[in-house]
């Protein structure tokens, strides 16, 4: 592999944290000291009550079950959201007059092809940046902007997001782009301290795209996350099978049942693994075991619901000054643009 030069995207002091993996493909170095994965799971395992990290559910078939959800009849939030982009997409760049895009939990980045080619249109160049843990996702990202899109100038950073908008150079005029209201999978606390990282890692000069989930009758969002194949029950117990190979412990995914509901108190849709027997949970690491209780839930991903109008006015306390506001005709999802104030 030839190996290329460090990209301009990285601020200088970054810039030695990273390696090259791929052509256009750049991880951080293995040598950097980082959270410990099993160790993070047990904390949350341990907990009472027992949760889980939705960054666990996306290994390779994790992360192939949610493309397979994406396109499910049920499942609204991608078709709305795409149908967002399609329309509004040149008057989002418009306003964002960036040299950079960076995507924030890229996958494959095919709704971020639409800004990608209003980019081109109005600038003629610039770099895009997506940033995800999958390197096969990045891989395909990678090789539709290739083809598509020769003069942009494609950076894959594969990485948690957290990682990635800590190193992007902030004299580089940039939008950072959040979609398929990922931000609602964050907890009360994870939600503040996402945005304030976001916020201290801006430049003056930069945009942010945020994709949000709107709030709406529960019916429709049961089914959103219910659906009658089963295809998100088997994406949300797969986690189990990760979990295995990180601790060595022994979850059997036919003991287990999936449920979700629609929480209208707090606004999120919940998503639990349930015990259908007493079982003892083994964890070969030195950790003494516990039981998971017949009936006992492990909740493994919530995904909250927003009103936008509170959200921009909640967002300004990190200093992100609403700028746009685009939905659909339905109003089921919106798409938030804000600069950095």
């Amino acid at each position: 592999m030839k190996k290329q030069s460090q990209p301009a995207i990285l601020s200088s002091s970054q810039t030695r944290l990273w390696r090259q993996v791929e052509p256009s493909i750049w991880a951080l170095n293995s040598d950097q000291p980082g959270p410990d994965p099993a160790l993070s799971v047990l904390r949350t395992l341990l907990d009472q009550p027992r949760w889980l990290e939705p960054c666990h559910l996306y290994d390779e078939k994790g992360s192939e079950l949610f493309e397979k959800i994406c396109e499910l009849p049920e499942y609204y939030l991608t078709r709305a959201e795409s149908a967002i982009l399609a329309e509004n997409a040149e008057e989002i760049i418009r306003q964002a007059p960036v040299k950079c895009i960076v995507e924030l939990g890229a996958g494959t980045s095919q709704k971020t092809l639409y800004l990608l080619k209003e980019q081109l249109a109005q600038r003629k160049s610039g770099a895009f940046a997506p940033i995800d843990v999958s390197l096969p996702s990045l891989r395909v990202a990678r090789d539709t902007v290739k083809k598509h899109f020769s003069q942009l100038t494609f950076h894959g950073l594969n990485a948690e997001y957290q990682d990635g908008i800590a190193t992007i150079e902030k004299s580089l005029p940039t939008l950072f782009v959040f979609l398929g209201s990922t931000v609602g999978n964050f907890n009360r606390s994870e939600f503040g301290a996402f945005f304030q990282h976001l916020s201290e890692s801006m430049g003056t000069d930069d945009y942010f795209l945020l994709g949000v989930d709107r709030v709406k009758d529960a019916p429709i969002l049961e089914r959103a996350y219910n659906d009658s194949q089963g295809i998100t029950a088997d994406f949300i117990l797969n986690v189990f099978s990760n979990i295995n190979r990180l601790l060595g412990s022994n979850f059997e995914r036919n003991k287990m049942r999936y449920h979700s509901w629609y929480n209208p108190e707090w606004q999120q849709v919940e998503m639990y693994a349930i015990s259908t027997e007493r079982r003892e949970i083994r964890i070969p690491s030195g950790q003494a075991p516990f039981v998971w209780e017949k009936g006992e839930r492990i909740l493994v991903e919530i995904s909250r619901k927003f009103d936008p109008d509170r959200l921009q006015d909640q967002l300004q306390c990190f200093g992100l000054k609403p700028t746009a506001h685009f939905t659909d005709s339905k109003k089921w999802f919106s798409l938030l643009l804000f600069r950095k104030s």
